[in-house]
């Protein structure tokens, strides 16, 4: 681009005027191609971060297992997932929505209401979660005598790691907005499962027991390290980039996008942990240890579309507000590549040593090689278009999203409830590699319909339909 300016500057004033709509087109281009390449760098670097954080929370899996025994370990799991789904959901949507609104108020200049949405978006996020955990708490003391007696405790300490988890869950959306890919991942994926791993090891070397109240007490420490840590760097990077100036809050607008953004994301979370829930709640804890153990195996694969979700939400963003709708499906179609090539390749070398890798949990948990044959179905079929979701709800069809992904759920909920008593954990496994395809095949139809993209792995799309918001 320096090049193009350069000479553009040294040519005559007649021959520069004549050239000049070929300069800028050219401009154009290398803007375009910088920005893809931008892209690409920050989809390398989610990419890392997600191989890393996934040889992290494997290898602190295996070890949990081993240390706490099938039992306690299946107690640890189910509690873990419900307070990170808790506390994602606790976010009320702000924790994707601050990603769209801003590129839109940063495109008009208006750094008084992009402080005023980073600060919204946390005060949201704790004051919801905070709310949530005494409602939780409240629920506890009137019926807890109706839930299994070993879950009380880890519950209890869930709740008070709930606020930090949905902090933590905006601190990453508003890195992300900026595209500091590394500040927004590494935190939760790379810092907190590396300090669990730590905190448990150092409490069971002073003689606490092995038990999930002792794991749950490590990641409550964890947790609240790590997200602290985190609010005080992006805050002072924050008032480098925008200021300390006066904010403006446009809080009317800013919930109504956020809460269907809170439909989707919720929805979307409950179905990725939708068979863990519902294995928690149908089977003894032994059977969750083996469910879980399997799915965090085969969920290597899902670290590329993690990663490349990461960094395509804030370029669809940009190129809709640029009302560009050729590199849209352009950047659509690269996106769904990248993710479905490396999520093979992954996949395939998963399992192909999957007994290996669940025997390193114990004897016990080979048993679920049948189930990560069976996730990979699902996972691998989603991968064919890539963050379609993202795509959808950050071109203005995010009702739509809600529709959709309300029929997948529904779909989700019957398939567990129909499968599980009747086949077990492989029936969990079965009901959620079903969901995924009837979700990829209704994004897919969606997108087709609403953008005119055709948006598949396999071929090279093009926008029929112009954009409009």
């Amino acid at each position: 681009m320096v090049a193009i300016e350069t000479a553009q500057r040294l040519l005559p004033p007649a021959l520069r005027s004549r050239l000049a709509p070929l300069s800028q087109k050219l401009l154009d281009v290398a803007t375009g191609a910088g920005e893809t390449a931008m892209a690409q760098r920050r989809a390398a670097s989610a990419f890392v971060i997600r191989i890393v954080s996934a040889a992290i929370a494997f290898v602190s899996q295996i070890l949990l297992a081993r240390v706490m025994g099938e039992f306690q370990y299946g107690i640890f799991a189910f509690v873990w997932v419900l307070v990170v789904l808790a506390g994602n959901l606790s976010c009320l949507g702000f924790h994707t929505s601050v990603i769209r609104f801003l590129h839109q108020h940063k495109a008009a200049g208006d750094m008084a209401a992009i402080r005023g949405l980073n600060l919204t978006s946390r005060l949201v996020a704790l004051t919801s979660a905070t709310t949530v955990a005494a409602l939780g708490f409240l629920f506890l003391h009137v019926l807890g005598d109706r839930i299994e007696p070993y879950y009380l405790v880890p519950v209890s300490i869930a709740f008070f790691t709930m606020p930090m988890i949905a902090l933590g869950d905006v601190l990453d959306g508003t890195a992300r907005s900026n595209n500091w890919t590394v500040m927004a991942l590494s935190p939760t994926y790379l810092i907190r499962p590396t300090l669990i791993l730590l905190f448990m090891i150092a409490a069971i070397l002073i003689g606490a027991e092995h038990t999930a109240v002792t794991a749950m007490q490590a990641a409550l420490a964890a947790t609240y390290v790590t997200t602290l840590t985190q609010l005080f760097r992006v805050i002072r990077r924050l008032s480098r980039h925008y200021g300390t100036g006066a904010r403006r809050f446009e809080i009317g607008g800013w919930f109504r996008f956020s809460l269907v953004w809170f439909l989707i994301d919720g929805i979307g979370f409950i179905l990725t942990n939708a068979d863990v829930i519902f294995v928690g709640l149908y089977l003894p804890p032994d059977e969750v240890a083996v469910y879980y153990a399997a799915a965090k195996t085969i969920v290597l694969v899902q670290f590329v579309y993690f990663s490349i979700k990461a960094v395509a939400g804030p370029r669809f963003a940009q190129l809709i507000a640029e009302n560009d709708m050729a590199a849209l499906a352009g950047f659509a179609g690269q996106a769904a590549r990248w993710t479905f090539w490396p999520s093979l390749l992954v996949g395939l070398a998963a399992l192909g040593a999957g007994e290996l890798l669940l025997s390193l949990f114990g004897p016990g948990f080979t048993q679920g090689y049948v189930l990560m044959a069976i996730l990979f179905a699902g996972i691998i079929t989603k991968a064919t278009i890539g963050p379609g979701e993202v795509l959808l709800s950050m071109a203005g069809r995010q009702n739509l999203c809600v529709l959709l992904y309300a029929v997948v759920l529904a779909a989700n909920i019957g398939l567990n409830v129909i499968l599980i008593p009747r086949m077990g954990i492989a029936g969990a496994a079965t009901a959620t590699a079903c969901a995924t395809i009837i979700e990829t095949l209704l994004l897919h139809l969606a997108i087709r319909r609403t953008l005119g993209i055709v948006l598949f792995a396999f071929v090279r799309p093009t926008a029929t339909i112009p954009f409009r918001a």
